[in-house]
């Protein structure tokens, strides 16, 4: 049966003047009362008859929420409007990146180039994608043009050593990235069947994940696949409102699915690099421009926080407590090697001792000044004890039989902080004269666990920021101690009384 404009129900009104008045509910949801048709006319008679009382309720869009993440999906009509619409998006606003000029150096015709075109660019996605995980775009650019101008193809990079590879990659940090880059270069080339072209084959190199795989899978061979990095689980988080922990199994999973049913069929690169760039110029973590938002219609997130005022676009995906960092404390021991018998002239090729790390664990294979772990904090007393006991049995330096210490001085503190550790490190400046060079060893046989360099090596190789900050602090520590010792000799003398 179809309803009319208006469906008609009684209402009691107020004092039993009015035993009840006939009323109207539009279909827009308004209330509307006759205030005329009432029982009691008497006092009425003479007068006009009154307007009708229109109580208007406040309109509300319905927004379609599920509790069930299972429930959330793309339509088709869904998809392709959004595909459209980001797409031409990114064509018009995608950021001249030096990646991008070689991935798109083929053009849209991958079908009929050369092999070792497309296997260029599958390599500068690799390198570049890596680069990307955890560091901002504007700091990636230098460290890749460096990077494919000293090693410009896979073989290239093949040949390398992972020396050479960690100088390069030094201030990027998480460095067991460049490590598996380089293994999984070797193990593409060692094998000889040329790069991987789908995400199946490409999972299987060493280093490289889902992620990953996907991203090289689709820039460069054009494999209808998805990606899913930070910036894509925010943007699709907000466009389904999606009120569950992104790192949770299933959430995750979910937002695999869901990439999976946006990504185009003609351009899928162009396609995952438009949510990526979408995740990181426009629907930022704290502050998203909506309005500049191509797909900002489709978004159920920015629906919400249009009907509810305590809700906002920010508020999705839902913030994670992040794991407390865990406190750990050093004793780093600067060891400066003095060439020559001239003890004072501490500015002349003298070397510093370093010392590689494990090859598992925290930053392998790298390297560093010589530090101890502490069980906690320490005094000065113990700090000592533990460097000492350290140097004697790593190095058999041992004061006054094969090495001299011409000063010991403790320069200060500095905390680094990794994802997962705050680390606390006590740093001390050993000036030593060696006796025998000789006598000075590693107890550790094979590979080469130690060395010395002087500051121009130093300032070349391949040091983590940390290292590096303890370096800083050791020149400007002589720097001022210099200047105050140039202040000192240069203050006049008091005139003596006669």
């Amino acid at each position: 049966m179809q309803l009319g404009a208006y469906s008609y129900f009684r209402i009691d009104c107020s004092a039993g003047k009015y035993p009840f008045v006939p009323a109207t509910v539009s279909m827009a949801g308004a209330v509307v009362c006759d205030a005329d048709n009432t029982t009691d006319h008497s006092h009425q008679k003479n007068k006009k008859r009154p307007r009708r009382v229109t109580v208007a309720k406040k309109p509300t869009k319905e927004v379609k929420t599920s509790d069930d993440i299972e429930d959330i999906n793309f339509s088709t009509d869904e998809a392709l409007e959004i595909r459209a619409s980001l797409l031409k998006w990114y064509d018009e606003n995608q950021r001249d990146l030096p990646w991008r000029r070689i991935s798109n150096s083929g053009g849209n015709d991958h079908d009929n180039e050369d092999v070792e075109e497309s296997e260029r660019r599958a390599y500068a996605v690799w390198v570049s994608e890596v680069m990307l995980q955890q560091t901002r775009v504007q700091t990636v650019i230098d460290y890749f043009n460096r990077w494919m101008n000293k090693w410009p193809t896979l073989r290239h990079l093949s040949q390398a050593s992972l020396e050479e590879v960690n100088e390069m990659w030094a201030g990027l940090g998480y460095y067991r990235r460049a490590r598996f880059l380089l293994e999984g270069a070797k193990m593409v080339v060692d094998e000889g069947a040329g790069f991987p072209r789908e995400v199946s084959a490409l999972r299987r190199v060493k280093g490289i994940g889902e992620y990953t795989a996907g991203a090289i899978a689709s820039i460069a061979f054009k494999e209808v696949v998805p990606v899913v990095d930070g910036n894509v689980i925010r943007v699709l988080a907000r466009l389904k409102a999606i009120s569950r922990n992104p790192k949770d199994t299933a959430t995750v999973k979910k937002i695999w699915k869901l990439a999976g049913e946006l990504v185009d069929d003609c351009r899928p690169g162009d396609f995952n690099q438009a949510l990526m760039e979408l995740g990181a110029t426009v629907c930022t973590p704290l502050s998203p421009s909506c309005s500049l938002c191509p797909i900002s219609t489709q978004c159920r997130a920015l629906s919400l926080s249009k009907l509810r005022e305590s809700m906002l676009v920010t508020d999705y995906p839902i913030k994670v407590v992040k794991a407390k960092q865990r406190d750990e404390y050093a004793a780093v021991s600067v060891v400066e090697v003095l060439e020559g018998q001239d003890s004072e002239n501490l500015q002349s090729n003298n070397k510093f001792l370093l010392v590689k790390r494990a090859d598992k664990g925290l930053l392998a294979g790298l390297w560093e000044f010589p530090s101890v772990l502490l069980k906690g904090e320490a005094d000065l007393t113990t700090r000592t004890k533990a460097t000492n006991q350290f140097l004697k049995s790593s190095f058999n330096l041992v004061p006054g039989k094969s090495c001299n210490i011409v000063s010991r001085e403790d320069v200060g503190e500095y905390v680094h902080v990794f994802s997962h550790i705050r680390l606390k490190m006590y740093i001390e400046l050993i000036v030593i004269q060696l006796q025998d060079l000789k006598n000075v060893r590693d107890k550790k046989q094979g590979e080469e666990r130690w060395k010395y360099v002087d500051r121009e090596a130093l300032s070349s190789m391949g040091l983590t920021s940390g290292v590096r900050k303890v370096y800083s602090m050791i020149e400007s520590y002589k720097q001022s101690k210099s200047s105050s010792s140039i202040l000192a000799k240069a203050r006049p003398r008091k005139a003596s009384r006669i």
